[in-house]
Protein backbone atom coordinates (compact mmCIF):
# COMPACT_ATOMS: atom_id res chain seq x y z
CA UNK A 1 0.00 0.00 0.00
CA UNK A 2 1.56 3.25 -0.77
CA UNK A 3 2.17 6.44 1.88
CA UNK A 4 -0.42 8.07 0.67
CA UNK A 5 -4.59 7.04 -0.92
CA UNK A 6 -5.00 9.93 -3.14
CA UNK A 7 -8.57 11.19 -3.46
CA UNK A 8 -9.58 9.27 -6.86
CA UNK A 9 -8.23 5.71 -5.55
CA UNK A 10 -10.61 2.98 -4.35
CA UNK A 11 -9.34 0.77 -1.89
CA UNK A 12 -11.22 -3.09 -1.59
CA UNK A 13 -14.01 -2.98 0.17
CA UNK A 14 -12.35 -4.59 3.38
CA UNK A 15 -10.45 -1.87 3.67
CA UNK A 16 -12.66 1.02 2.76
CA UNK A 17 -15.62 -0.29 4.99
CA UNK A 18 -13.36 -0.12 8.26
CA UNK A 19 -12.25 3.32 6.82
CA UNK A 20 -15.90 4.33 6.19
CA UNK A 21 -16.40 3.65 9.83
CA UNK A 22 -13.88 5.40 11.39
CA UNK A 23 -15.15 8.15 9.47
CA UNK A 24 -18.85 7.54 11.21
CA UNK A 25 -17.13 7.43 14.56
CA UNK A 26 -15.38 10.68 14.34
CA UNK A 27 -18.11 12.46 13.31
CA UNK A 28 -20.77 10.81 15.51
CA UNK A 29 -20.57 12.37 18.91
CA UNK A 30 -21.30 16.04 17.79
CA UNK A 31 -23.66 15.04 15.24
CA UNK A 32 -26.02 13.66 17.45
CA UNK A 33 -24.82 16.31 20.20
CA UNK A 34 -27.01 19.36 18.08
CA UNK A 35 -29.82 17.10 18.18
CA UNK A 36 -30.10 16.56 21.89
CA UNK A 37 -29.32 19.98 22.83
CA UNK A 38 -31.83 21.33 20.39
CA UNK A 39 -34.80 18.84 20.51
CA UNK A 40 -34.84 17.42 17.72
CA UNK A 41 -34.31 14.00 16.66
CA UNK A 42 -30.65 12.24 16.69
CA UNK A 43 -31.98 9.77 14.60
CA UNK A 44 -32.87 12.09 11.69
CA UNK A 45 -30.15 14.09 12.35
CA UNK A 46 -27.72 11.25 11.30
CA UNK A 47 -30.04 10.27 8.55
CA UNK A 48 -30.00 14.06 7.52
CA UNK A 49 -26.33 14.31 7.37
CA UNK A 50 -25.74 10.91 5.22
CA UNK A 51 -28.10 11.98 2.73
CA UNK A 52 -26.69 15.45 2.68
CA UNK A 53 -22.81 14.22 1.97
CA UNK A 54 -24.11 12.33 -0.46
CA UNK A 55 -25.71 15.02 -2.25
CA UNK A 56 -22.93 17.02 -1.28
CA UNK A 57 -20.08 14.31 -2.76
CA UNK A 58 -22.33 14.33 -5.76
CA UNK A 59 -22.46 17.80 -6.71
CA UNK A 60 -18.64 18.34 -5.96
CA UNK A 61 -18.06 15.33 -8.74
CA UNK A 62 -16.50 12.69 -5.73
CA UNK A 63 -13.48 15.46 -5.71
CA UNK A 64 -13.72 16.84 -2.47
CA UNK A 65 -13.43 14.43 0.77
CA UNK A 66 -15.33 16.09 3.35
CA UNK A 67 -17.99 14.81 5.21
CA UNK A 68 -20.96 16.83 5.98
CA UNK A 69 -22.23 16.36 9.98
CA UNK A 70 -25.30 18.56 12.46
CA UNK A 71 -23.78 22.39 12.43
CA UNK A 72 -23.35 24.02 16.51
CA UNK A 73 -23.49 27.15 14.32
CA UNK A 74 -27.25 27.42 14.97
CA UNK A 75 -27.85 25.58 18.54
CA UNK A 76 -29.24 29.03 19.96
CA UNK A 77 -31.37 29.73 17.55
CA UNK A 78 -33.14 26.12 16.29
CA UNK A 79 -33.54 25.54 20.78
CA UNK A 80 -35.32 29.10 20.92
CA UNK A 81 -37.95 27.48 17.89
CA UNK A 82 -37.89 23.98 19.03
CA UNK A 83 -38.43 24.27 22.17
CA UNK A 84 -41.13 26.79 22.26
CA UNK A 85 -43.34 24.19 20.26
CA UNK A 86 -42.27 25.85 16.40
CA UNK A 87 -40.04 23.16 14.80
CA UNK A 88 -42.10 23.67 11.28
CA UNK A 89 -40.78 27.17 11.78
CA UNK A 90 -37.38 26.55 13.30
CA UNK A 91 -36.94 23.94 9.33
CA UNK A 92 -37.78 27.22 7.53
CA UNK A 93 -35.01 28.94 8.91
CA UNK A 94 -33.29 26.07 8.06
CA UNK A 95 -34.42 26.05 4.54
CA UNK A 96 -33.32 29.64 4.54
CA UNK A 97 -30.16 29.22 5.40
CA UNK A 98 -29.56 26.60 2.23
CA UNK A 99 -31.30 29.39 0.33
CA UNK A 100 -28.29 31.32 1.18
CA UNK A 101 -25.44 28.81 -0.22
CA UNK A 102 -27.62 28.49 -2.97
CA UNK A 103 -27.53 32.61 -3.96
CA UNK A 104 -23.56 32.82 -3.03
CA UNK A 105 -23.58 29.43 -5.24
CA UNK A 106 -25.21 31.24 -8.33
CA UNK A 107 -23.21 34.46 -7.83
CA UNK A 108 -20.08 32.65 -7.60
CA UNK A 109 -20.68 30.59 -10.62
CA UNK A 110 -21.12 33.81 -12.50
CA UNK A 111 -18.29 35.77 -11.53
CA UNK A 112 -15.68 33.03 -10.49
CA UNK A 113 -13.88 32.27 -7.76
CA UNK A 114 -10.34 32.58 -8.57
CA UNK A 115 -10.18 35.76 -6.42
CA UNK A 116 -10.65 34.00 -3.62
CA UNK A 117 -6.52 33.09 -3.47
CA UNK A 118 -6.01 36.88 -3.77
CA UNK A 119 -8.16 37.64 -0.73
CA UNK A 120 -6.88 34.60 1.48
CA UNK A 121 -2.97 34.21 0.40
CA UNK A 122 -0.75 31.38 2.83
CA UNK A 123 -0.71 34.25 5.83
CA UNK A 124 -4.20 34.33 6.02
CA UNK A 125 -4.82 30.67 5.69
CA UNK A 126 -2.29 29.50 7.42
CA UNK A 127 -3.45 30.57 11.03
CA UNK A 128 -7.00 30.08 10.16
CA UNK A 129 -6.05 26.39 9.20
CA UNK A 130 -4.40 26.41 12.73
CA UNK A 131 -6.98 28.25 14.81
CA UNK A 132 -10.14 26.09 13.20
CA UNK A 133 -8.26 22.80 15.00
CA UNK A 134 -7.16 24.61 18.39
CA UNK A 135 -10.53 26.72 18.89
CA UNK A 136 -11.70 23.17 18.72
CA UNK A 137 -9.09 21.61 21.32
CA UNK A 138 -11.00 22.98 24.45
CA UNK A 139 -13.85 20.45 23.76
CA UNK A 140 -11.68 17.84 23.36
CA UNK A 141 -10.24 18.83 26.25
CA UNK A 142 -13.45 19.15 28.14
CA UNK A 143 -14.48 15.59 26.43
CA UNK A 144 -11.41 14.21 27.66
CA UNK A 145 -12.04 15.24 31.61
CA UNK A 146 -14.40 12.90 32.44
CA UNK A 147 -11.66 10.37 32.33
CA UNK A 148 -8.20 11.43 31.79
CA UNK A 149 -6.45 8.33 32.03
CA UNK A 150 -8.71 6.66 29.37
CA UNK A 151 -8.25 9.43 27.35
CA UNK A 152 -4.48 9.69 27.44
CA UNK A 153 -4.43 5.79 26.96
CA UNK A 154 -6.77 6.35 23.92
CA UNK A 155 -4.74 9.04 22.31
CA UNK A 156 -1.28 6.74 23.17
CA UNK A 157 -2.84 4.12 21.49
CA UNK A 158 -4.00 6.50 17.98
CA UNK A 159 -0.58 7.90 18.46
CA UNK A 160 1.60 4.85 18.42
CA UNK A 161 -0.38 2.93 15.75
CA UNK A 162 0.03 5.54 13.42
CA UNK A 163 3.70 6.58 13.66
CA UNK A 164 4.33 2.47 14.44
CA UNK A 165 1.57 0.47 13.05
CA UNK A 166 2.70 -1.40 9.74
CA UNK A 167 0.01 -2.27 6.84
CA UNK A 168 -3.62 -1.57 7.56
CA UNK A 169 -3.95 -0.61 10.57
CA UNK A 170 -1.49 2.20 10.11
CA UNK A 171 -4.69 3.63 8.41
CA UNK A 172 -7.41 2.89 10.59
CA UNK A 173 -5.10 4.40 13.85
CA UNK A 174 -8.79 6.06 15.21
CA UNK A 175 -10.81 3.30 14.72
CA UNK A 176 -8.70 1.02 16.72
CA UNK A 177 -7.94 3.33 19.18
CA UNK A 178 -11.63 3.56 19.73
CA UNK A 179 -12.45 0.14 20.27
CA UNK A 180 -9.57 -0.70 22.56
CA UNK A 181 -10.37 2.10 24.16
CA UNK A 182 -14.16 0.78 24.54
CA UNK A 183 -12.61 -2.60 25.74
CA UNK A 184 -10.72 -1.16 28.38
CA UNK A 185 -13.15 1.37 29.67
CA UNK A 186 -15.72 -1.45 29.49
CA UNK A 187 -13.34 -3.57 32.02
CA UNK A 188 -13.65 -0.67 34.08
CA UNK A 189 -17.05 -0.78 34.40
CA UNK A 190 -17.55 2.51 32.44
CA UNK A 191 -19.66 1.58 29.84
CA UNK A 192 -23.47 1.15 30.30
CA UNK A 193 -24.64 -1.82 28.21
CA UNK A 194 -28.54 -1.13 29.69
CA UNK A 195 -29.39 1.14 26.10
CA UNK A 196 -27.97 -1.43 24.03
CA UNK A 197 -29.98 -4.40 25.60
CA UNK A 198 -33.03 -2.18 25.32
CA UNK A 199 -32.96 -1.79 21.58
CA UNK A 200 -32.80 -5.54 21.23
CA UNK A 201 -36.72 -5.51 20.93
CA UNK A 202 -38.97 -6.27 17.73
CA UNK A 203 -40.38 -3.11 18.21
CA UNK A 204 -37.17 -0.61 19.30
CA UNK A 205 -34.66 -2.06 16.71
CA UNK A 206 -35.70 -0.28 13.71
CA UNK A 207 -35.93 3.57 14.93
CA UNK A 208 -36.02 5.57 11.92
CA UNK A 209 -40.32 4.70 10.97
CA UNK A 210 -41.02 5.57 14.46
CA UNK A 211 -39.13 8.88 14.47
CA UNK A 212 -40.06 9.91 11.31
CA UNK A 213 -43.83 9.44 11.64
CA UNK A 214 -43.23 11.74 15.30
CA UNK A 215 -41.02 14.46 14.39
CA UNK A 216 -41.70 14.89 10.61
CA UNK A 217 -42.67 18.50 10.01
CA UNK A 218 -42.47 20.66 6.63
CA UNK A 219 -40.89 23.88 6.83
CA UNK A 220 -43.00 27.13 7.38
CA UNK A 221 -41.69 30.31 6.11
CA UNK A 222 -41.39 31.50 9.78
CA UNK A 223 -40.05 35.04 9.44
CA UNK A 224 -38.28 35.39 12.73
CA UNK A 225 -37.04 32.17 12.47
CA UNK A 226 -35.38 33.13 8.87
CA UNK A 227 -34.47 36.48 9.86
CA UNK A 228 -32.22 34.86 12.49
CA UNK A 229 -30.86 31.44 10.99
CA UNK A 230 -30.41 33.39 7.78
CA UNK A 231 -27.12 35.40 8.57
CA UNK A 232 -25.56 32.99 10.52
CA UNK A 233 -25.39 31.17 7.45
CA UNK A 234 -22.34 33.45 6.60
CA UNK A 235 -20.47 32.37 9.43
CA UNK A 236 -20.35 28.82 8.77
CA UNK A 237 -19.93 29.57 4.53
CA UNK A 238 -16.89 31.27 6.07
CA UNK A 239 -15.70 28.50 7.99
CA UNK A 240 -16.60 26.08 5.10
CA UNK A 241 -13.78 28.43 3.38
CA UNK A 242 -11.33 27.82 6.01
CA UNK A 243 -11.98 23.60 5.51
CA UNK A 244 -11.03 23.93 2.17
CA UNK A 245 -7.91 25.75 2.50
CA UNK A 246 -7.50 22.60 4.97
CA UNK A 247 -8.37 20.10 2.95
CA UNK A 248 -6.36 21.49 0.07
CA UNK A 249 -3.47 21.75 2.25
CA UNK A 250 -3.53 18.26 3.86
CA UNK A 251 -4.27 16.15 0.27
CA UNK A 252 -2.15 18.42 -1.74
CA UNK A 253 -5.53 19.51 -4.20
CA UNK A 254 -7.19 22.81 -4.63
CA UNK A 255 -10.80 22.41 -4.29
CA UNK A 256 -11.49 25.97 -4.28
CA UNK A 257 -10.52 25.80 -7.73
CA UNK A 258 -11.58 22.30 -8.75
CA UNK A 259 -14.49 21.44 -8.38
CA UNK A 260 -14.60 25.00 -7.32
CA UNK A 261 -15.39 26.53 -3.91
CA UNK A 262 -19.16 27.30 -6.15
CA UNK A 263 -19.76 23.55 -5.97
CA UNK A 264 -19.01 23.55 -2.05
CA UNK A 265 -21.61 26.11 -1.39
CA UNK A 266 -24.29 24.33 -4.08
CA UNK A 267 -23.38 20.83 -2.10
CA UNK A 268 -23.45 22.62 1.09
CA UNK A 269 -27.17 24.36 0.39
CA UNK A 270 -28.82 21.77 -1.20
CA UNK A 271 -27.84 19.04 2.02
CA UNK A 272 -29.16 21.70 4.79
CA UNK A 273 -32.12 22.71 2.43
CA UNK A 274 -33.22 18.48 2.67
CA UNK A 275 -32.44 18.29 5.69
CA UNK A 276 -35.04 21.16 6.62
CA UNK A 277 -37.65 18.96 4.95
CA UNK A 278 -36.71 15.75 6.82
CA UNK A 279 -36.36 17.70 10.57
CA UNK A 280 -32.51 17.77 10.65
CA UNK A 281 -30.67 20.27 11.82
CA UNK A 282 -28.31 22.35 9.28
CA UNK A 283 -25.47 20.60 8.28
CA UNK A 284 -21.75 21.80 7.75
CA UNK A 285 -17.89 20.21 7.07
CA UNK A 286 -16.67 18.36 9.90
CA UNK A 287 -13.37 19.15 11.27
CA UNK A 288 -13.08 15.74 12.97
CA UNK A 289 -12.92 14.11 9.71
CA UNK A 290 -10.66 16.33 8.11
CA UNK A 291 -8.17 15.27 11.52
CA UNK A 292 -8.99 11.69 10.29
CA UNK A 293 -7.61 12.73 6.59
CA UNK A 294 -4.52 14.27 8.02
CA UNK A 295 -3.59 11.30 10.69
CA UNK A 296 -4.36 8.15 8.06
CA UNK A 297 -3.37 10.04 5.13
CA UNK A 298 -6.20 8.52 2.89
CA UNK A 299 -8.02 10.66 0.86
CA UNK A 300 -10.65 8.84 -1.04
CA UNK A 301 -14.10 10.15 -1.22
CA UNK A 302 -14.80 6.42 -1.92
CA UNK A 303 -14.41 6.05 1.99
CA UNK A 304 -16.81 9.18 2.57
CA UNK A 305 -19.55 7.80 0.36
CA UNK A 306 -19.22 4.20 2.70
CA UNK A 307 -19.17 6.07 5.77
CA UNK A 308 -22.20 8.23 4.06
CA UNK A 309 -24.48 4.61 3.80
CA UNK A 310 -23.09 3.55 7.34
CA UNK A 311 -25.04 6.65 8.83
CA UNK A 312 -27.94 6.30 6.93
CA UNK A 313 -28.34 2.50 8.23
CA UNK A 314 -27.25 3.71 11.94
CA UNK A 315 -29.87 6.10 11.55
CA UNK A 316 -32.17 3.24 11.13
CA UNK A 317 -30.96 0.51 13.18
CA UNK A 318 -31.22 1.40 16.74
CA UNK A 319 -28.74 -0.98 18.53
CA UNK A 320 -26.19 0.00 16.46
CA UNK A 321 -27.06 3.81 17.10
CA UNK A 322 -27.47 3.01 21.02
CA UNK A 323 -23.67 1.00 20.74
CA UNK A 324 -21.72 4.12 19.67
CA UNK A 325 -23.51 6.34 22.12
CA UNK A 326 -22.18 4.11 24.97
CA UNK A 327 -18.64 4.94 23.47
CA UNK A 328 -17.76 6.41 26.87
CA UNK A 329 -17.16 10.43 26.48
CA UNK A 330 -13.41 10.54 27.16
CA UNK A 331 -12.39 7.91 24.66
CA UNK A 332 -14.13 10.44 21.86
CA UNK A 333 -11.97 13.05 23.75
CA UNK A 334 -8.32 11.10 23.36
CA UNK A 335 -8.50 10.97 19.67
CA UNK A 336 -10.14 14.38 19.45
CA UNK A 337 -7.02 15.86 20.70
CA UNK A 338 -5.00 13.78 18.20
CA UNK A 339 -7.50 14.88 15.66
CA UNK A 340 -7.82 18.44 15.98
CA UNK A 341 -4.37 19.00 17.34
CA UNK A 342 -3.67 17.68 13.21
CA UNK A 343 -5.30 20.17 11.91
CA UNK A 344 -3.64 22.51 14.12
CA UNK A 345 -0.32 21.31 12.81
CA UNK A 346 -1.45 21.40 9.15
CA UNK A 347 -1.65 25.23 9.34
CA UNK A 348 1.83 25.81 10.72
CA UNK A 349 2.73 23.38 7.78
CA UNK A 350 0.98 26.01 5.24
CA UNK A 351 3.09 28.80 6.95
CA UNK A 352 6.70 26.94 6.53
CA UNK A 353 5.90 25.33 3.10
CA UNK A 354 5.15 29.34 1.57
CA UNK A 355 8.22 30.33 3.34
CA UNK A 356 6.08 33.52 5.11
CA UNK A 357 8.90 36.22 6.10
CA UNK A 358 7.66 36.96 9.99
CA UNK A 359 10.24 39.51 9.73
CA UNK A 360 8.09 41.52 7.96
CA UNK A 361 6.06 43.65 10.37
CA UNK A 362 2.48 43.47 8.44
CA UNK A 363 2.82 39.14 8.00
CA UNK A 364 3.32 39.30 11.65
CA UNK A 365 0.74 41.61 12.66
CA UNK A 366 -1.55 39.56 10.36
CA UNK A 367 -1.01 36.25 11.88
CA UNK A 368 -0.81 37.26 15.36
CA UNK A 369 -4.61 38.30 14.97
CA UNK A 370 -5.70 35.98 13.74
CA UNK A 371 -4.32 34.02 16.15
CA UNK A 372 -5.56 36.32 19.13
CA UNK A 373 -8.82 36.27 17.59
CA UNK A 374 -9.17 32.15 16.48
CA UNK A 375 -8.36 31.46 20.16
CA UNK A 376 -9.59 34.60 22.93
CA UNK A 377 -12.87 35.12 20.88
CA UNK A 378 -15.94 32.87 22.58
CA UNK A 379 -18.43 32.51 20.11
CA UNK A 380 -18.08 32.01 15.98
CA UNK A 381 -14.07 32.72 16.52
CA UNK A 382 -12.78 30.93 12.84
CA UNK A 383 -15.49 33.28 10.88
CA UNK A 384 -14.57 36.47 12.96
CA UNK A 385 -10.35 35.82 12.89
CA UNK A 386 -10.57 35.41 8.95
CA UNK A 387 -12.67 38.56 8.64
CA UNK A 388 -10.54 40.31 10.33
CA UNK A 389 -7.08 38.71 8.69
CA UNK A 390 -8.46 39.09 5.21
CA UNK A 391 -9.61 43.38 5.79
CA UNK A 392 -5.85 43.58 7.25
CA UNK A 393 -4.46 41.63 4.23
CA UNK A 394 -6.37 43.94 1.77
CA UNK A 395 -5.27 47.40 4.43
CA UNK A 396 -1.83 46.51 4.29
CA UNK A 397 -1.43 44.99 1.04
CA UNK A 398 0.98 47.19 -0.45
CA UNK A 399 3.44 47.70 2.66
CA UNK A 400 6.40 45.81 2.41
CA UNK A 401 9.97 46.48 4.41
CA UNK A 402 11.85 43.85 2.32
CA UNK A 403 14.21 46.71 0.24
CA UNK A 404 13.19 43.87 -3.02
CA UNK A 405 9.43 45.31 -2.95
CA UNK A 406 8.47 41.36 -2.60
CA UNK A 407 6.75 39.58 0.09
CA UNK A 408 7.56 36.10 0.59
CA UNK A 409 3.66 34.91 0.26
Amino acid sequence: MSTEVQIHEKLPLAQAIPLGLQHVFAMFGATVLVPFLTGLSPSVALLSSGIGTIIFLLLTKSRVPAYLGSSFAYIAALTTFVQSGNTSGAMGGVLAVGVVYIVLYLLMAAFGTRWIHTIVPPIVAGPVVAIIGLSLTPVAADMASGNWYIAAFTLAVAALLSVYAKGFFKIIPILVAIIIGYIVSAGMGLVDFAPILATLRPEKFFLFPVQLGSNFQLPSLDKAAILVMAPLAMVTIIEDLGHMIVLGNITHSDPIKNPGFHRVLLGNGLATAVASFIGGPPVTTYGENIGVLAVTRVYSTFNIWIAAFLAIAFSMINPLQAAIMSIPTAVMGGVCILLFGMIGAAGLRTLIEAKIDFSETKNLIIASVIFALGIGLPEHSVAWATVVGITLNLVLRGHSENPSGKLNQ
